[in-house]
Formats: C-alpha cells, structure tokens, sequence
C-alpha cells in the first residue's frame, strides 16, 4: 500500500482514479488467466447444450457426456489449433451448431488400483498430506509423489478420467 505523507498518499493515484493498491480483481489488476484457449466450432452432431473432455497426448478424447462418436472433433481440433494435447475442455453450445470452447493444460498421469476417483495430496517443509475422495490416508502414490519432489512446497489435484487415467493441476506454494 502506499504510504501516506502529511495527509497525501505517497504515490498518486492513477488517471482511473485508482489508489494502484495492486490487488487482483479489486484495483484493476487483472486477475490471473485459468483458461489456455477459448475457440469457437460448428459441431453440427454435437447434442445437448454443454459438454466436458479431456484430450489425452495420443488424441484420444475422453467425453464424461454421452454424446454421439466424433461430434466433438471439430471442438477438439479447434483448440489444438492453439493447445497441443494433453488438456481438459469445456464446452456450450451458443447458437444453433456454433459452440465456444475453453481449454487448459493439464497434466495426465496414471494411478494403478486407486480406489476413489479425486486425489488431493500436499507437501509443506517435508510434511506430506493426502486425501482420496476426501479420507485422509497415508498410502504412497508413486505417480504423483514424483510430482511433488520436482516442486517442493505444492499441492497436487488429481481427477479420475478413465480407468486408471488421471487429470493432475499442480499448484506450487
């Protein structure tokens, strides 16, 4: 913040009028980016009205909706005009067959016989704290424990998308 002099902020405030506090989303610093893409396609076999997929590295599109096989091509190939694969994708339908798309990276890693489907595990000074399905437990997850060892202090979320398949966000702290 700055600091005030005889009544007066040490700094001038901007020609918006803003006191150039700094803060994110409150003085008219942008907050930061979540999303890698935005895209638009005509998906004209596309159904319904929205839709979630994850593109795995070799292509393959994992689709939580039931939708007809390829209707999503031309969101996919939309995207990765801009986003190469691996990434998780959003999509709506916005008039007729025109859908817009949002993508982010994301990374995929594979956990062999893990019972749950959402994985939150975080490393602080060494101490390391892990949720399945929101349970604490202790068990080692060798795909993600190699994960933390890269970042030192981090927190890791991890989402079933097929079989053993996994959706990672990493968050340093």
């Amino acid at each position: 913040m700055s600091a005030q002099a005889g009544g007066f902020l040490a700094q001038p405030p901007g020609l918006d009028g803003e006191p150039g506090l700094g803060i994110p989303g409150i003085s008219g610093v942008p907050r930061r980016r979540t999303w890698d893409v935005v895209a638009s396609a005509h998906a004209p076999e596309l159904t319904g009205d929205s839709v979630l997929f994850v593109a795995l590295e070799d292509g393959e599109l994992v689709v939580e909706e039931d939708v007809p096989d390829d209707s999503i091509g031309p969101l996919a190939d939309a995207i990765e005009a801009s986003l190469s694969p691996p990434y998780r994708a959003a999509a709506m339908r916005k008039d007729g067959d025109l859908w817009t798309a949002i993508a982010e990276r994301v990374l995929i890693v594979n956990l062999l016989d893990l019972e749950g489907d959402s994985v939150d595990l975080t490393v602080v000074d060494g101490v390391r704290e892990l949720r399945i399905d929101e349970k604490p437990t202790i068990q080692p997850l060798a795909g993600l424990d190699a994960l933390t060892e890269e970042h030192g202090d981090v927190a890791l979320h991890a989402e079933r998308v097929d079989g053993d398949v996994f959706a990672v966000d990493v968050f340093p702290l």
